[in-house]
């Protein structure tokens, strides 16, 4: 897990970091170990597989928190849906004793919560776009 502030693909430069946070359907305390390692080994080859840079991530026995960086042509929404579907398959998979601790067949609770950051706060942003006519040198806040 690394963090550089600046990433760049073929037609842009970005700085765009998501913190989702899941839990297990009915907030079941499942996530325990050994179930914790082996999920946490799972989000890791998914973000190593699918391109995002896994920044930190940390599983508590109902829920998970991720934050991570993608490119920008990546929805935040397609994200989520990866690492849910994929990590539940996998764990389901690898940890069969899982299914007895969870009925439906389902791990996670269907929603989410995806938040964003960078380096800078939205204030500061506002406050360089509202000054662009002011005189300052174009694009000096970046």
């Amino acid at each position: 897990m690394k963090n550089q502030t600046w990433k760049s693909t073929g037609t842009a430069v970005y700085n765009i970091n998501y913190h989702f946070v899941w839990s297990t359907k009915y907030r079941k305390k499942a996530l325990t170990p050994p179930i914790e390692e082996t999920l946490k080994a799972v989000i890791i080859d998914l973000c190593e597989g699918h391109g995002y840079e896994l920044i930190t991530m940390e599983v508590m026995p109902d829920h998970v928190h991720i934050f991570l960086s993608a490119p920008p042509k990546i929805a935040p929404a397609v994200i989520a849906k990866i690492l849910k579907g994929a990590s539940a398959r996998m764990l389901f998979t690898q940890r069969p004793e899982l299914k007895k601790k969870l009925w439906g067949g389902h791990l996670w609770n269907p929603s989410y919560y995806v938040g964003t950051a960078g380096d800078m706060s939205k204030e500061t942003i506002q406050r360089y776009i509202e000054t662009q006519k002011e005189g300052g040198e174009a694009g000096a806040a970046y």
